[in-house]
């Protein structure tokens, strides 16, 4: 089993119309000890950043936050291609960056860029493919060669940085395994918590997968996405009664109920996301001076 500390991040806008407070949120996160910021992408909206432009320059702009595309819109890059970008990265950035990867979704926005559709089992394969040969362009040693069904490369070197830890998106039954087999962490589907039922099923393929690959599935962490609110004063519940989805609350709540999460189920991270009207700035300091400490602090008790 991999020993871990319970990571915490945050999720700004990537609008083209906020870049001031994506730069200002990812500063101001780094100063306040947040683990991780996270970056959608969406390349096929043009009024989206671009988030590999956009971590590479967070990156330079910060010093101990990491950083990870959460997910990697993989059919619109090329996996070699995306290598040479996370070493680089990484070697710049002291190892701060991890890879999220997903087999893609939004297809009909996909193919807009001139992307070739993907069945859903060609994209859990591609997907399977791509993290193989990220791994196998890292750490140096000698050149590769990989003829895959989607990705081929002849003798090529690999970077002499660490291999990026792998996070993956994955939803689906396929890629569920994909994840068990090859991934460090996972992001379940966006707002689904420790709580709800497809994940509780979902978890357990994973962990079925890992199993049968020899791995212990306690190595593979769960980052929970959870896009919410946090309110000043406690809600009635923290999730909506009729779908179960979690909504948030106070400060207070979040603490209890995260705390559970990782003594009790298991969770061994959170990357929070502005839900609400609150101006990002007051909800990251929400999160990283009242939950965060708190939680950390619950956790650290013997």
């Amino acid at each position: 089993m991999v020993e871990r500390k319970v990571l915490f991040g945050f999720g700004p806008s990537t609008a083209v119309a906020k870049t001031d407070d994506v730069i200002r949120c990812a500063i101001s996160a780094d100063r306040a000890g947040v683990d991780v910021l996270t970056l959608s992408d969406h390349p096929y909206y043009g009024q989206r950043l671009d988030a590999y432009a956009t971590l590479g320059f967070v990156l330079g702009r910060t010093t101990d936050i990491a950083g990870v595309v959460t997910v990697t819109n993989l059919p619109t890059r090329n996996a070699a291609m995306l290598a040479r970008s996370l070493t680089s990265l990484s070697a710049l950035s002291g190892g701060r960056v991890v890879f999220g990867i997903g087999a893609g979704g939004y297809w009909d926005e996909i193919v807009r860029l001139g992307v070739r559709r993907l069945s859903p089992g060609e994209a859990v394969r591609a997907m399977e493919e791509a993290i193989v040969l990220v791994r196998a362009l890292s750490g140096g040693g000698a050149p590769v060669t990989f003829e895959g069904e989607f990705y081929q490369v002849q003798a090529i070197d690999p970077a002499p940085v660490p291999a990026p830890p792998v996070w993956t998106g994955s939803v689906g039954p396929q890629s569920l395994a994909v994840t068990g087999r090859l991934a460090d962490g996972w992001v379940p589907g966006r707002a689904a918590d420790w709580l709800r039922a497809d994940y509780i099923q979902a978890r357990r393929l994973v962990d079925a997968a890992a199993e049968s690959a020899g791995r212990d599935p306690a190595d593979i962490a769960t980052i929970f996405n959870l896009p919410g609110q946090i309110t000043r004063s406690p809600l009635p519940a923290t999730r909506d009664r009729a779908t179960g989805r979690w909504i948030g609350g106070s400060p207070e709540q979040w603490a209890v109920e995260l705390t559970a999460a990782v003594l009790e189920h298991r969770a061994s991270g959170f990357i929070y996301f502005v839900t609400d009207d609150t101006p990002s700035d007051v909800a990251l300091g929400r999160w990283a001076e009242e939950v965060v400490p708190a939680v950390r602090e619950a956790i650290a008790k013997p």
